[in-house]
């Protein structure tokens, strides 16, 4: 197992990470562990009610899921970064154009939060020594989990993670490090009594499990329905006028619309084309347009089916 030459310093550490070439606004770090019990318990409960739909990769890699010891031997600390993408609520759309999530009308963040993420580790690796591996929503790793006990945030009940002051609008992506970082604490904190989302989840997917957590059923959830699934929508569903993804849990929560909001990286600004796309437009949609207006975008996630299919559920 590699080691590091010397001690990490966490400001050089936040040095690297919030510079322009990284560009993460907030980052945490925690020491590499098997996932509590209580966590994964609770992560089979959500799959033993089939709350994860159609996702069986969900299922898959368990043992990997519950150790970050078998995505990178010897790992020691996971550094977990936030990186800014627009809120839901500063975007201006035309009146006839259908939604899309805020999140995926800029870049793809796969490719962003990678490339990014590969420089800094990189340098760790140069300034510190040991091995390093990049982590960004393709492996098998309980992301949030670990955002959470790396100190960054604590998931919320939308189920996404909550940055104190900061909101939820970000995307995740992990370092995983031989190298031994002394961790953050976690962010004790929790939504308390509000129940927001819960309340205007348009589908009701949003399952209040007590002790200020809750439990996603993607089976109703309209973002997992427009972007994962594969065939046609369940009976009676009701779109209204969204396309790709569903932003009703974060636009109403009040830690995205009362505290400031994170500039944005340039890349994951909205992309000019994908704000006026009608219904009309998408229904006479070529796969030769669709190759070329979603080149690079997460979009392509659903592929032509699943936007043509969503845009006959759209009213």
């Amino acid at each position: 197992m590699n080691s590091c030459r010397y001690q990490c310093d966490y400001k050089e550490l936040e040095q690297l990470l919030t510079a322009d070439a990284v560009g993460a606004f907030a980052y945490g770090v925690a020491a590499a562990s098997e996932v509590d019990e209580a966590d994964s318990s609770l992560y089979r409960k959500w799959l033993d009610d089939n709350f994860n739909a159609g996702m069986e990769y969900m299922e898959r890699n368990m043992e990997v899921r519950c150790n970050p010891d078998m995505l990178l031997p010897g790992v020691r600390s996971l550094i977990v970064c936030a990186f800014a993408y627009p809120r839901p609520a500063s975007i201006v759309w035309p009146d006839d154009s259908l939604r899309i999530a805020a999140y995926a009308l800029g870049d793809d963040y796969h490719e962003v939060v990678r490339r990014r993420l590969d420089a800094a580790a990189q340098a760790i690796k140069q300034k510190w020594g040991g091995e390093c591996r990049v982590c960004v929503d393709t492996a098998p790793l309980r992301e949030r989990y670990w955002a959470h006990r790396s100190g960054l945030g604590y998931i919320g009940l939308n189920g996404l993670l909550m940055v104190p002051g900061a909101g939820s609008c970000f995307f995740l992506g992990t370092i995983l490090t031989t190298i031994a970082i002394a961790p953050k604490p976690p962010v004790e904190l929790n939504c308390g009594y509000c129940r927001r989302c819960i309340a205007c989840c348009p589908a009701g997917a949003i399952k209040d499990a007590g002790k200020n957590i809750t439990l996603v059923d993607s089976r109703k959830c309209l973002s997992c329905l427009t972007i994962e699934h594969r065939g046609d929508l369940p009976e009676n569903t009701r779109l209204g006028n969204r396309l790709y993804g569903c932003d009703t849990c974060q636009s109403v929560c009040p830690h995205n619309r009362l505290t400031p909001a994170p500039a944005p990286l340039p890349e994951f600004m909205p992309r000019p084309a994908l704000l006026g796309l009608t219904k009309e437009r998408v229904l006479a949609m070529t796969r030769d347009e669709y190759t070329e207006l979603f080149r690079r975008s997460a979009i392509k996630r659903a592929k032509l089916e699943g936007l043509l299919r969503n845009a006959r559920h759209t009213s």
